[in-house]
């Protein structure tokens, strides 16, 4: 992984250690709701949500949180007197349900999780009205209900005047279709990238290195922007592809977001196959930005932001074209990028020389 993310912080080698061995403690519990009829998908363990099946249904559940980027949004706030916490909740809501369509559900209901290191951080006027709109907001565009949460104060774990925002989901498969567990991904398959909107959830940590190398987050983007603007864009949410795709009877046969580790969770199926891809959506320059002030290599950014690339659909052979029109029709950039090869496990980055092997992304 980059050097500069580990510089910023995050140390993705020793965090996906930990989190294979806590997967291996968590197996042991898979048998266990058997008794109430409920048959958990074995090949869901380890992506991005976790599959049930009960009821002559399947279901996904989902935890993930927003990381540093709330602390982007406290700088900004700082700095300008711009209130974006809106687009950090917007923000939360997309990480949540984007996983859950990587498994093909629909997000159904989504609860809050706002965490506070004092009371001083409701003080600030309209911060938390703004938190709230764009939480509801996002979750509207996902088609799914605000459920509740926990709002905990946690002086001295916390740190006063930030918030730790994260967010959990369930969801669900239209009846009769499979969950998407990487099982049917085979050689010939087509790969579609869908556009990203910027930095979305993910390298929040390099943005902020990134602004004070630019002396700031009012630093002025060559599409006249500032930066701060630019990474406050909000992140896109990809129900509307899935449900669109699903409207048109089209089965995908894998999907990836493309968060955390980058261009590298095109492999995230765990399969033993090659990922060629011979083109790349357009980077926003927000994230040239970032990895030009840092500077990153090829390998470096794309191998831990998004780069432009924020979701990933895998189709049987000469089905691309109607993804990417099914994209278009949801309100999505995407091509037909690439296609899956028999070979071993890696992704291949034709444009610009890079190729991610098996041992840079195990997660299970």
């Amino acid at each position: 992984m980059s050097d500069e993310y580990r510089a910023s912080g995050v140390d993705y080698d020793l965090l996906d250690a930990a989190k294979r061995d806590a997967m291996e403690s968590a197996a042991a519990t898979w048998a266990l709701p058997a008794a109430l009829g409920v048959e958990l998908a074995a090949a869901s363990r380890g992506q991005p949500a976790v599959v049930w099946h009960q009821a002559g249904r399947h279901f996904a559940m989902v935890l993930e949180c927003l990381g540093t980027k709330s602390s982007l949004a406290r700088e900004l706030q700082e700095a300008t007197g711009a209130d974006r916490f809106d687009a950090i909740g917007y923000d939360t809501v997309a990480a949540v349900v984007n996983d859950l369509c990587s498994v093909g559900a629909l997000p159904t209901v989504v609860n809050a999780y706002f965490a506070t290191g004092s009371p001083a951080w409701y003080a600030t006027s309209g911060r938390f009205a703004s938190l709230v709109r764009g939480w509801s907001r996002a979750c509207e565009a996902a088609g799914a209900a605000w459920g509740g949460g926990e709002s905990p104060m946690l002086q001295g774990v916390v740190a006063e005047g930030e918030v730790d925002l994260a967010g959990c989901a369930v969801g669900v498969l239209p009846e009769g279709r499979p969950p998407l567990l990487g099982e049917e991904l085979g050689p010939g398959d087509e790969v579609v990238l869908v556009a990203s909107s910027g930095l979305h959830a993910n390298g929040a940590s390099l943005a902020r290195r990134a602004a004070r190398a630019l002396g700031g987050l009012g630093a002025t983007m060559p599409d006249g922007r500032s930066l701060g603007e630019g990474l406050m864009a909000p992140s896109a949410i990809y129900v509307g592809l899935l449900a669109e795709l699903y409207r048109r009877g089209v089965q995908p046969t894998y999907a990836s977001h493309i968060t955390g580790h980058g261009l590298r969770k095109v492999m995230r199926a765990g399969r033993e196959l090659t990922y060629r891809l011979e083109r790349l959506l357009p980077v926003p320059p927000v994230l040239e930005v970032v990895a030009g002030a840092l500077g990153l290599s090829h390998r470096e950014a794309y191998g831990t932001l998004n780069m432009g690339n924020g979701f990933a659909v895998f189709c049987r052979p000469g089905e691309g074209p109607e993804v990417v029109a099914a994209a278009q029709a949801a309100g999505y950039g995407a091509d037909v990028c690439g296609v899956v090869e028999a070979g071993p496990r890696q992704v291949v980055l034709a444009p610009v020389g890079v190729v991610f092997a098996d041992e840079d992304l195990q997660l299970s």
